[in-house]
């Protein structure tokens, strides 16, 4: 079950490429969600919510510091668009979560990046964003090997894990 969900993980990463990150910023408040397809490409997932309203998810890039949802109503026209991966988002993530709960709140995480260890009987999914100080860091979801439902999240700088060195890597971030 766990290398199928890994290979799920995968995939979805690979479809991520498809989107156009230029696309993010241009999409007219009277859009219709066909509009944003042809501006920011196929979404990497899409579903219905309870009200007939559809989400798209692009994230962007392989080890990109956004992933955009973009919310249409029951008959298509456009009504956000919405940067996750943030901290106000990563606390919606709560003990017994689902694998898919947690993609429908923050989107699906780096595919290169998703771990199991033996040991504990944990998979962890990670993303990268800019944090509240626009310091480039790492969001990780821990789920239990077992039930698929997490267990914990953790965040941290990538410099305090001391990803590609020390140093700041704030103009990383672009702002």
């Amino acid at each position: 079950m766990i290398g199928r969900a890994s290979a799920w993980v995968l995939a979805i990463g690979l479809l991520a490429g498809c989107a156009g990150y230029d696309g993010a910023g241009k999409v007219p408040v009277d859009a219709r969600l066909a509009d944003v397809e042809r501006t920011m490409g196929v979404p990497a997932l899409r579903w219905q919510g309870p009200d007939g309203g559809e989400t798209l998810v692009y994230p962007f890039g392989a080890m990109g510091y956004h992933t955009f949802f973009v919310r249409g109503d029951a008959s298509g026209r456009f009504l956000s668009r919405e940067n996750v991966l943030t901290m106000k988002h990563f606390a919606r993530i709560q003990a017994g979560m689902t694998q898919e709960q947690v993609i429908r709140t923050i989107g699906p995480p780096v595919p290169a990046w998703t771990v199991y260890f033996k040991a504990r009987d944990e998979l962890v999914w990670e993303w990268r964003y800019c944090d509240d100080w626009n310091e480039p860091a790492r969001f990780n979801v821990l789920f239990d090997g077992s039930s698929l439902r997490v267990r914990s999240t953790l965040a941290s700088t990538e410099r305090s894990r001391s990803v590609f060195g020390g140093g700041d890597r704030r103009g990383w971030c672009g702002h």
